[in-house]
């Protein structure tokens, strides 16, 4: 591994989150770059995280050094194996979210009701009302539209105004796939890993945006912050268990909790069942997305043209890929997504045997930062640039009929 910069950003932002809304607050972003080499022109990376788990144990997970070696493992960082192949990398925390500002998610009442019982004895919920004391969501899409905006504006200027290419994973497209058709401008193309995609999903609440239905049409929106029990709340809950449960290997999976617990100071006092014992727990935004649909999609006709696509994920991803009984806000489909994108530069994959956490296998993991340097550099993975694909365990790619 090349010698690395890195550098740990507080990017200042005007939060448009109703719950502190107007407030100016310190966006994480964390840097990587060759620590040396010749200039050239600057390739700036975005990464950012999906619904749940934070921006670091996804895309730069460090383990402790092996046998003898004095060095920590590396191997399992996305973010360090593409700075290393020259690209400025840059990982961004949404508000809610790993090291970023969590308005409201202090509050251990705040927590989504049903899942209260997770902090029952560590810090305690006896004295909850069933409702939470701020009965929203956290965010919504406007308002990480709007700190992806400021991220991007801060990279560009950081980078000779280059282009910005996005990396995703999960319902990271949410965010990054509707600013990428507000703003083909911005972005030098996306790599979407296992991207969420609700073929009927919502449309926006606000009549002006470019994502609200079209007069006449009688298509259904959604008022924020209800239904109660889906959107009562700003903050979501995961337990230890109930993660590590998600990874294979069991030492791997203790080293991804540690390393979300070391995002979160507070998270990492709550939960477990022994008074005084906390073993932590993971804090998550509650967001409200619209935006992001087969209608909302072919906006512009900017993916696939303007904006280059590549999407990668396994065919025993049971998370991006729902059944269509869930209805339309929990029916996901990411074949769907493909079919939306009007433009031909667009590159599906799909990989036998990989679910939704490759980033957490070890060579589903080394394969993954493969894939998306070659796209990154030629907009091909193992010679192919466009079509949908399947790739065996061997990786061997076949073209689906």
């Amino acid at each position: 591994m090349p010698q690395l910069t890195l550098v740990d950003h507080k990017v200042k932002h005007k939060s448009t989150v109703p719950a502190n809304s107007g407030e100016e607050i310190e966006l994480f972003v964390r840097e990587y770059k060759k620590a040396t080499g010749p200039a050239g022109t600057p390739k700036p990376v975005l990464m950012l995280h999906g619904r749940s788990v934070p921006a670091l144990p996804g895309f730069d997970l460090v383990l402790p050094p092996k046998g003898s070696s004095p060095n920590p493992d590396t191997s399992y960082s996305w973010a360090q194996f593409l700075a290393g192949k020259g690209y400025d990398v840059y990982i961004m925390d949404l508000q809610g979210s790993g090291l970023s500002p969590r308005p409201k998610m202090e509050d251990p009442c705040n927590a989504n009701p049903a899942q209260r019982g997770l902090l029952e004895t560590n810090p305690g919920t006896g004295t909850c009302s069933p409702t939470a004391p701020y009965p929203h969501q956290l965010g919504n899409s406007q308002s990480e539209w709007d700190e992806l905006a400021t991220v991007v504006k801060f990279i560009r200027a950081r980078c000779n105004n280059e282009k910005v290419s996005f990396i995703g994973w999960s319902a990271a497209s949410f965010v990054m796939g509707p600013y990428a058709l507000q703003h083909p401008g911005d972005v030098a193309g996306m790599f979407l890993l296992a991207p969420i995609f609700p073929p009927a999903g919502r449309w926006s609440t606000h009549p002006e945006s470019p994502f609200a239905p079209p007069p006449g049409t009688g298509l259904p929106t959604q008022p924020e912050s209800k239904p109660p029990a889906v959107f009562g709340f700003p903050m979501n809950l995961t337990s230890k268990g109930a993660l590590q449960a998600t990874v294979s290997d069991k030492d791997l999976a203790g080293h991804v909790w540690q390393t979300i617990m070391d995002c979160d100071s507070l998270g990492q006092k709550w939960g477990g069942t022994t008074a005084g014992a906390p073993e932590g727990v993971m804090r998550w935004r509650n967001s409200y997305w619209w935006g992001w649909n087969t209608s909302t999609v072919p906006h512009g006709s900017t993916l696939g043209t303007a904006v280059p696509v590549c999407i990668v994920y396994g065919d025993q991803d049971n998370t991006a890929n729902t059944a269509v009984e869930l209805g339309p806000v929990l029916h996901f489909s990411v074949p769907d997504l493909y079919q939306a994108i009007p433009g031909a530069d667009k590159l599906m994959i799909r990989v036998e045997g990989w679910d939704h956490q490759p980033v957490w296998e070890r060579r589903p993991n080394q394969m993954l930062q493969q894939m998306s340097w070659k796209w990154l550099d030629d907009k091909k993975v193992y010679g192919v640039e466009s079509g949908s694909w399947v790739m065996d365990a061997d990786g061997v790619v076949s073209e689906v009929e």
